[in-house]
């Protein structure tokens, strides 16, 4: 009892008296980097598994701190061996954290001729909403800095110029480009008919069907925004940075894409996080 007493005291007369200002601006760097790795992980998978994972670091750490050197020795053999696994488990995380630092601040493409931004907005939404309100199901992504060739290359190529009643025409049911994806690069229509990876988000609920998990699942890869709307209840929604947002409406949907298209001093991601808190105060009125 006394050695362990002695053990824990000088761990802390260590930490107390021994800490240097670099040692401070290392545990920071740290704790930025784990946060981060916390954020990418949140609601997946791998995020139940990196808890898991900082829980037998903890055990080593005390283990180690108490003498178990029979545990210490068990758990430090998996913790060695379980970081190759955690490479593997976090490679979706891991490539996403490495394109925003390549990709730099600044979000979507922005047109210079304002009147053309204004057009592509009003294009889109009038298209969208005449979707939704017929209850027709579309599936529109909007490529930003990451490129999305691969997922082009799977469907048939336009090249076209933004209209809104093209759009409407690719989805329309019993047409051949109907099931798949729309991808829009700045101002121009690349591709129609594209087939999407579907997100493995288990905390997606059994309403949501192959559209949305498709359309949430390439925005855990890369930095796409996608418009989804629903086949069944018409309503439009968000799916960007592999978060989804539900029941915009058309005022909602105008300030997203006039985020992206025209040069505005909001960003798109507080134009987002602006629409949301507003989705959750109408959701607040309601319950009262």
């Amino acid at each position: 009892m006394k050695s362990i007493s002695s053990s824990i005291g000088t761990f802390f007369w260590n930490l107390f008296n021994r800490v240097q200002f670099k040692d401070v601006i290392d545990i920071l760097i740290i704790a930025v980097l784990l946060y981060k790795v916390f954020q990418l992980t949140r609601q997946t998978r791998a995020g139940q598994v990196f808890k898991g994972f900082l829980l037998l670091i903890f055990i080593s750490w005390f283990s180690n701190l108490l003498g178990f050197r029979a545990l210490n020795w068990l758990v430090m053999n998996i913790v060695s061996n379980g970081a190759i696994v955690l490479l593997i488990l976090f490679q979706p995380e891991l490539r996403r954290t490495l394109e925003q630092f390549g990709r730099g601040a600044r979000l979507g493409h922005l047109i210079e001729n304002k009147d053309e931004a204004s057009r592509i907005v009003f294009e889109i939404t009038q298209s969208v909403l005449s979707l939704a309100r017929r209850r027709v199901g579309a599936l529109i992504v909007f490529e930003q800095k990451t490129g999305l060739k691969d997922f082009i290359d799977t469907g048939t190529v336009i090249d076209s110029m933004i209209s809104g009643p093209l759009i409407a025409n690719i989805f329309e049911p019993n047409t051949p480009l109907h099931d798949g994806a729309v991808i829009i690069r700045d101002d121009r229509i690349v591709a129609a008919g594209c087939v999407l990876s579907l997100s493995e988000n288990s905390a997606l609920g059994r309403e949501m069907g192959t559209r949305h998990r498709a359309g949430l699942g390439v925005t855990e890869g890369t930095d796409a925004v996608v418009i989804i709307v629903s086949e069944e209840t018409g309503i439009i929604s968000l799916a960007q940075n592999g978060r989804l947002t539900r029941h915009l409406d058309a005022d909602g949907l105008s300030r997203i894409l006039g985020g992206m298209y025209n040069r505005e001093k909001m960003t798109l991601k507080m134009v987002t996080q602006s629409i949301l808190a507003k989705l959750k105060r109408k959701e607040a009125d309601k319950v009262e």
